[in-house]
């Protein structure tokens, strides 16, 4: 993300910051284009240690283990405080917005994705129509809010935040010649259903015992033939994926 453009980050003033907190952050992907972006102080946080470590290789960042929900820093230690892709994942988002605003004396920014609003385009036929029947189950079946899209604003208003502004990112992947290694392991996956079954639990409860099986023999069929195409030189895909951003001020 945000190779393209980074446009919709500017109600952030990343200019004006002196220490930017990314809460959630990974492997530090997002970390790393908020410290290419600020001369600020930029500190990622998050509990997974394991992805912290990989984090703690990006140039110009700290990284600090801990709960997005009991954030380890002090009252106002931030004037920016951001996560990407983070509440979509919570069961209580609120309560971690609740910290963001504690640790800022600012500004907190969110970035989520709208994934009721991502749009798929494929040279294998299927996948258009399978991917939209699965992620119409997903959404239905998980336990959190993975299409929180502009309804971020309501969260903020919950824990006192005042909304500066709200922009909207469409982050563009396109598969198409040459294919990479992460390419080729992605259709693998779709042809072993390796990627159903990581969510077999939220779809079974978004289809029903009896529909998961078969809509698991149509993925891998439709898997198959993505791996066909590959072969072949011939698979081209595209998806499109909003996110909004959203920036309140304490």
């Amino acid at each position: 993300m945000w190779e393209d453009s980074r446009a919709s980050l500017s109600d952030l003033d990343l200019d004006g910051r002196t220490r930017i907190l990314d809460v959630g952050c990974g492997t530090g992907e997002f970390t790393h284009v908020l410290a290419e972006s600020s001369d600020a102080q930029v500190v990622g946080v998050d509990a997974d240690t394991d992805l912290l470590s990989v984090a703690a290789e990006c140039p110009g960042i700290e990284v600090v283990a801990g709960d997005a929900t009991q954030l380890p820093f002090a009252d106002g230690s931030f004037d920016l405080v951001v996560c990407q892709a983070l509440l979509v994942n919570l069961p209580d988002p609120t309560a971690a917005l609740a910290e963001f605003a504690r640790v800022s004396s600012d500004l907190v920014a969110t970035v989520e994705p709208d994934n009721a609003a991502v749009g798929v385009d494929s040279t294998v036929d299927a996948e258009v129509s399978l991917e939209r029947r699965v992620r119409d189950a997903f959404l239905d079946g998980v336990q959190t809010n993975v299409a929180l899209g502009t309804r971020v604003t309501d969260l903020f208003s919950a824990v006192g935040l005042s909304v500066v502004g709200t922009r909207r990112y469409h982050h563009r992947k396109v598969v198409q010649p040459p294919y990479d290694e992460y390419d080729v392991r992605s259709a693998a996956k779709k042809a072993t259903g390796e990627g159903l079954d990581r969510h077999e639990a939220d779809l079974r409860r978004g289809l029903g015992d009896d529909s998961y099986e078969s809509v698991r023999r149509e993925w891998r069929q439709m898997g198959r033939e993505v791996v066909r195409q590959i072969r072949d030189g011939d698979y081209r895909r595209a998806e499109v994926v909003p996110f909004d951003v959203t920036t309140g001020r304490v």
